[in-house]
């Protein structure tokens, strides 16, 4: 599997964390000490551990494992949408919508329906609407494409996600662990590392540091098709355990609302 480099991981500025004041104590282990109020990243550290997460994730793809990929924030969604889409993985780079793990099975609908609406466009039925109604389906269309277009050729859940900032995206965490799918995650010096089964400690917010975390993360995916002879394909649904974990957390879910 591909290494990253020390190097590489100073020149991307992965060993910036977040100003002192913000810092979490369990990420105390992971610092190396403090320059200007920012936290400084030991990368002797990260470097191993970052190792470890992309052989965990090439293992996984030479399997026939789906990674989905989050980083919803701005600095996050060009990066993760185009690594994704270079290894043929799901990803969600907009907004995280509450349940599209725990009940993903709602989830489907609405991909079902941005199916449509993308065929009905493909077909020429849009062409005998009225220019009202083509607007309307158009604006549902885009803000759907937005929210799960990343996803929409994923059948079943995925094997594992891999995720930038788990702070920010601690909602998928918290679904992923309901459900014990694997979360590979970027932790800074302000976030805590539970929950979260691959700590990478590094610079969360950098566009450089998150384009180096999930460039390697792709080239792990594809190095892992190639070494399996693996051509992706559609995935099978989800095992039915992980299917039956899905039921429970949404029964769950709806019980406590």
């Amino acid at each position: 599997m591909p290494k990253v480099t020390m190097r590489q991981m100073l020149e991307a500025g992965v060993h910036f964390g977040h100003q002192t004041r913000y810092w979490n104590p369990k990420m105390g282990q992971f610092i190396f000490g403090e320059r200007n109020k920012i936290h400084i990243i030991n990368l002797e550290q990260s470097l191993p551990m970052f190792n470890d997460a992309t052989n965990f994730i090439g293992k996984l793809a030479a399997k026939g494992g789906k990674i989905m990929f989050v980083g919803t924030k701005r600095s996050a969604r060009d990066a993760v949408s185009e690594a994704a889409t270079a290894c043929k993985m799901p990803f969600v780079n907009h907004r995280w919508l509450g349940g599209m793990l725990t009940n993903f099975k709602t989830v489907k609908q609405s991909i079902k329906r941005l199916k449509d609406l993308e065929r009905m466009a493909e077909d020429g039925t849009f062409q005998k609407l009225g220019k009202k109604e083509i607007l309307t389906l158009t604006r549902e269309s885009e803000k759907l494409e937005r929210s799960l277009g990343g996803i929409k050729d994923m059948r079943g859940l995925p094997d594992a996600i891999f995720v930038i900032d788990v702070g920010y995206e601690k909602i998928a965490v918290q679904e992923a662990n309901k459900l014990g799918i694997p979360v590979i995650g970027i932790v800074d010096t302000n976030n805590s590392l539970q929950g979260v089964d691959y700590v990478i400690p590094g610079n969360d917010d950098a566009i450089r540091a998150i384009q180096l975390y999930v460039s390697a993360a792709a080239d792990a995916i594809n190095e892992g098709h190639t070494a399996a002879a693996i051509t992706p394909m559609p995935e099978a649904e989800a095992p039915a355990e992980v299917e039956a974990a899905a039921e429970e957390a949404q029964t769950t879910d709806a019980a406590g609302e």
